[in-house]
């Protein structure tokens, strides 16, 4: 059944799209419509989303994972920006409101295991997480078995957790990186992040052996960077590279 998910998935959901106004990579629009276009993507069921064809031709895998109570908008403009001819581009809708990442985790991790089972061209996967996204995402860090190489992006990610997901969901910071899997932390400034600044800490510090860490600048295109457009200041950054 996965196998014929993943061929038919595409060609399915390309001939109903106008009906369901499913949110295909080319259709969403980066510079007047974004907010629509993060609605669709935010309309998805809870699950993995490709947003473009499945060619079985990509080396490649990006996929996105939003934080809590997302509008989606904030994710157009990085995810058209960082796609190219070798890439699969994907949207993980997850349950962000039931308190604990734990039971999305596990999907995911389900997900990306039958992606790399029915595409054996497929040598970097790209995990990027967004704010409470990151938390899902990090939980890779330690877990990876995989030989395939794994690049797990953390933005704006309160990866020191909280009392109330750390003792509910029993969550704990990541504390080593396996091999195979690179780890980076986008961290925002905290007195302009509208999600952190009245916090006592900021819950992007940890102490995370081997990890890459860059601190966003105050500025993006001449506004203030804040929480939600950090993500387009580390696609553009990530593009240059």
């Amino acid at each position: 059944m996965k196998s014929l998910y993943f061929i038919f998935f595409s060609l399915i959901l390309m001939s109903c799209s106008q009906e369901r106004s499913y949110p295909w990579l080319s259709d969403l629009d980066a510079e007047i419509e974004f907010i629509e276009s993060g609605k669709n993507l935010m309309g998805l069921e809870y699950g993995l989303h490709p947003l473009e064809v499945v060619t079985k031709e990509e080396t490649e895998i990006l996929i996105a994972v939003h934080g809590m109570s997302s509008n989606g908008y904030e994710w157009v403009y990085p995810l058209k920006t960082l796609d190219n001819q070798e890439t699969l581009t994907l949207f993980f809708r997850w349950d962000d409101g039931n308190g604990c990442p734990n039971s999305s985790f596990r999907m995911l991790s389900r997900e990306i295991a039958a992606l790399l089972e029915e595409n054996i061209s497929i040598k970097k996967i790209t995990l990027m997480g967004h704010s409470y996204g990151a938390i899902l995402v990090s939980m890779f860090s330690e877990t990876w078995q995989s030989d395939t190489q794994l690049n797990i992006h953390s933005v704006a990610g309160p990866l020191i957790g909280s009392k109330k997901l750390n003792n509910l969901c029993n969550y704990s910071q990541p504390l080593f990186i396996n091999p195979n899997v690179s780890f980076y932390e986008w961290r925002t400034q905290k007195k302009l992040d509208g999600a952190f600044k009245d916090l006592k800490i900021d819950p992007q510090i940890i102490n995370l052996e081997n990890s890459n860490i860059v601190r966003l600048p105050e500025v993006y295109r001449g506004k203030k960077l804040g929480h939600n457009w950090s993500i387009s200041w580390v696609a553009d950054e990530i593009n240059s590279l």
